[in-house]
């Protein structure tokens, strides 16, 4: 059974009453198969990042949902030139990457207070600075796998425009999360449910971690 590896946090806003902050520990604990019923409050946006394949897509929208906050695929973002790339074997080079990640940032800063998920690759540093820079407050759920696993999954999936021969590409740029960085590693190897559970708690965990004395749990 796979549990997420808790990233020690950085320094997000916190809203008094609800939404995200971190206090610098690291901690790992294990983390139930079953959606936790109860929901914690709105506030704050949490970034599904990983390389394709890992399922990005479906346990964002399905942690989405179990927040009650908006979700959005970051593929829906990319301006028709990379999908093009993309869809011919072309890796996307940093200069592209750049327009994404600003609509992307846009998209969660305008979630701010309200809260939202949303999906990204987010492989190098840079990317989480940059769309740190838009959001301060974003919290990211890495999915991670191992390239034999992750292989497995993208041969059987027939909707997607990225091809397997770029995977090779995404594991070299992958940057993991920074002990500096809010965020926490879930491994992909259980099924949907149960990797969206993990993700889950570590969200809730991350909303719950007070930030000197004057802030108050959800």
């Amino acid at each position: 059974m796979g549990s997420p590896r808790r990233v020690p946090l950085g320094s997000p806003r916190r809203r008094q009453g609800k939404g995200p902050t971190g206090d610098g520990r690291d901690q790992r604990r294990e983390r139930g198969d079953a959606l936790p019923a109860e929901q914690p409050a709105a506030g704050g946006v949490v970034i599904v990042m990983g390389v394709a394949g890992t399922g990005k897509t479906t346990v964002g929208a399905m942690l989405a949902e179990a927040l009650a906050v908006p979700y959005a695929e970051a593929d829906s973002f990319h301006p028709p030139a990379n999908v093009a790339k993309m869809t011919a074997g072309e890796p996307l080079d940093d200069a592209d990457r750049e327009p994404w990640l600003d609509a992307i940032g846009r998209w969660a800063a305008e979630r701010t207070e309200s809260g939202g998920v949303v999906s990204c690759s987010a492989l190098k540093r840079a990317y989480r600075d940059r769309l740190r820079a838009a959001s301060p407050g974003v919290f990211f759920v890495h999915l991670t796998g191992d390239r034999s696993l992750i292989a497995r999954r993208m041969e059987q999936r027939r909707d997607h425009f990225m091809p397997l021969t770029l995977l090779d590409s995404q594991f070299a740029t992958l940057q993991p999360l920074q002990a500096d960085e809010a965020g926490a590693a879930v491994p992909v190897r259980d099924g949907p449910d149960a990797v969206t559970g993990h993700a889950l708690a570590a969200v809730r965990e991350w909303c719950a971690v007070p930030e000197g004395p004057s802030a108050v749990r959800p």
